[in-house]
């Protein structure tokens, strides 16, 4: 059971690094930006060509795709997002459920459709004994990772002087110009921030996740889950959202693997309900926190 736990951790822990970008530019820009998992994608994809074209290392290949998905990220800001921040929601979905098909096809055009695996390092492989589970080595370093970006982003937003300035951009834009605050720069690299942690987190989800040319539309439904649940007020909700998620996503899929055996013994097959499990609890929380678990407020 605890080696369940362990694993719902570490994939709750990388999901909430895929989605915090979305949390960012739709909680604190306004911005609904649903082709967040094609950046993740890139970074996904970049990873793979760089460890087995190239043979670059794999802790090279994961700065590597922030640095890429960053310097993208700020490139497409600059030239089509900054166009749709004064538009409507409607015209901004429509907008990046556009980019998700563009993407798609040129990723299948240049890589195919099929999906992408890689060769993680020796010392990445196996499973370590800890507290009487076996905890895959490489869902540890997941962690590990993804828990010092967890507390760096949230000491970036609430400690220094940029976060400062970007809650002032977010909260009234108009008189943080007027205080000298360059609220289109603000912007871009909150912008670019967002777009490199889902690089990062698709270079790291290519030892876990499917990689395939439509990895943006399978994972951007969990993305907006996070949103749901967790709220786009603070990182903290986003995060819990992610683990709980994560846990409950391992736990339904180790249900369904131990009443299957069962069902065949007594001749009929037990439903499946492992890959409900995040949209049941989705929905629960929406019916008693619509507003989601973490955000201060009335729930209705």
């Amino acid at each position: 059971m605890l080696t369940i736990l362990f694993d719902g951790i570490a994939y709750g822990m990388l999901l909430f690094v895929l989605a915090v970008g979305l949390c960012v530019t739709l909680g604190l820009m306004n911005f609904i930006n649903l082709a967040h998992g094609a950046f993740a994608m890139a970074g996904g994809y970049l990873t793979v060509v760089l460890l087995n074209k190239f043979g670059v290392p794999f802790l090279l290949c994961l700065p590597a795709a922030f640095v890429f998905c960053g310097v993208l990220g700020a490139i497409l800001e600059r030239t089509l997002y900054v166009r749709l921040y004064d538009k409507t929601h409607l015209d901004q979905v429509l907008f990046s459920i556009g980019l998700i098909f563009i993407s798609i096809a040129t990723v299948d055009f240049f890589m195919g459709a099929s999906q992408q695996m890689i060769n993680l390092p020796p010392y990445l492989q196996g499973r370590i004994d800890v507290l009487g589970a076996s905890i895959g080595i490489y869902r540890l370093f997941v962690i590990v990772i993804c828990g010092l970006l967890t507390i760096a982003l949230q000491y970036a937003l609430s400690r220094t002087r940029f976060g400062s300035r970007l809650r002032a951009a977010v909260d009234d834009g108009r008189v943080a110009r007027g205080m000298g605050i360059d609220v289109t720069r603000i912007f871009s690299i909150t912008f670019a921030m967002g777009s490199a942690l889902a690089g990062l987190g698709g270079a790291l989800g290519t030892g876990i996740l499917s990689l395939d040319p439509f990895f943006p539309l399978k994972y951007m439904i969990l993305f907006l889950i996070v949103v749901a649940v967790g709220g786009t007020q603070t990182i903290t909700g986003p995060f819990f959202a992610s683990i709980l998620l994560g846990i409950a996503d391992v736990f339904g899929k180790y249900y369904d693997n131990i009443l299957e055996p069962v069902g065949k013994m007594f001749g009929f097959e037990m439903p499946g309900i492992g890959s409900f499990t995040i949209y049941i609890l989705m929905v629960v929380v929406l019916i008693f926190r619509p507003q989601g678990l973490f955000v201060k407020g009335a729930s209705r």
